[in-house]
């Protein structure tokens, strides 16, 4: 099920302002770790205060016949796509079942409006359960019910921002924030192409889209679909932290809205037109571009073609809606 992370964006990670908002009981581990990026660890013979440290949201044993429940607040209202409720490292305190609920409110922590995204599940211990989404409502809140107690390690909630726009507003169209999506790449071995859409500066060299060493003839390459169709006037291509594995050139490609499947749209992909001639790339700098852009048609999707290899940390596509 990893076409949900490729696909889509995490609506509830951090770095778009997500937060675990309100928990009934986190005894034993720490609601905020739950949306936690990195992925869930274990950690032999590590105890704190109240007993072994978890890396993930876990309750005290209920005894009242209850049940425990956390809120988290998306980091932008967005249209949900797919839910993975990730138990891995909780065996024996698991909860056995969990249910969604959902709402849309402009509180912090809403008290009411919550309505039914998925009923009550099943979960097995050290898993990922992966669970499709159809609904066409903007969510900004999330409340994951866990009956009766226990821990989860982590919940992503994949789907895509959505704004309102004002016709002929200038923005990052490549942005996840205002609604860009990662749709494919030829490889993405050691950083994702969504990581390149993401807000502000890239932390380190793990928070961009990065291709292993390419060995045989060729070039890398990744498509994105910019939150609305555009004219681009400003490129920036950051290749921040990428100093000894950063792409000696790149070139972009550009096509308007379209239905196609995505293997069709790939293949296509290849002839689309050139929105940016070939340019050469340095280490651990950002780079702008702007003449170099050639006349075009709006745009909704982009190829970004990196020569040979290497890394991007973050790709700005500014134009007029």
């Amino acid at each position: 099920m990893d076409d949900f992370a490729k696909n889509w964006v995490d609506l509830a990670q951090p770095r778009l302002g997500g937060e675990v908002v309100f928990a009934t009981d986190d005894f034993f581990a720490a609601k905020e770790r739950l949306i936690d990026p990195a992925e869930p660890v274990f950690i032999p013979g590590k105890y704190d205060a109240n007993g072994k440290w978890m890396d993930g949201w876990e309750s005290r044993r209920r005894r009242d016949g209850g049940h425990d429940a956390c809120v988290v607040r998306l980091g932008r209202p967005g249209v949900i796509h797919g839910i993975e409720i990730d138990t891995r490292n909780f065996t024996g305190n698991f909860p056995p079942a969990a249910s969604i609920e959902w709402c849309r409110s402009g509180e912090r922590q809403p008290a009411s409006g919550w309505q039914t995204l998925v009923p009550a599940t099943a979960l097995k211990g050290n898993d990922r359960l992966f669970l499709s989404v159809t609904m066409a409502e903007v969510v900004t809140h999330l409340r994951l019910n866990i009956f009766p107690d226990g821990g989860v390690a982590r919940l992503r909630v994949y789907g895509q921002v959505m704004r309102d726009w004002t016709a002929g507003e200038r923005a990052d169209l490549a942005a996840m924030e205002n609604g860009a999506l990662p749709v494919a790449a030829n490889d993405e071995h050691f950083g994702k192409v969504s990581n390149m859409l993401a807000p502000g500066k890239a932390r380190d060299m793990g928070d961009g889209w990065e291709t292993r060493r390419r060995r045989e003839p060729g070039h890398d390459w990744s498509i994105v679909k910019l939150a609305k169709p555009g004219r681009i006037d400003e490129i920036v291509v950051d290749t921040n932290h990428f100093k000894g594995n950063y792409p000696d050139r790149c070139f972009i490609q550009g096509i308007g809205p379209n239905e196609l499947p995505k293997d069709s749209l790939i293949t296509q992909s290849l002839h689309w037109p050139v929105l940016l001639p070939v340019q050469k790339l340095s280490a651990d700098r950002e780079h702008r571009f702007t003449a170099e852009i050639a006349k075009h048609e709006p745009v909704q999707f982009v190829r970004l073609n990196i020569i040979p290899d290497g890394g991007v940390a973050r790709l700005r596509m500014w134009g007029i809606t």
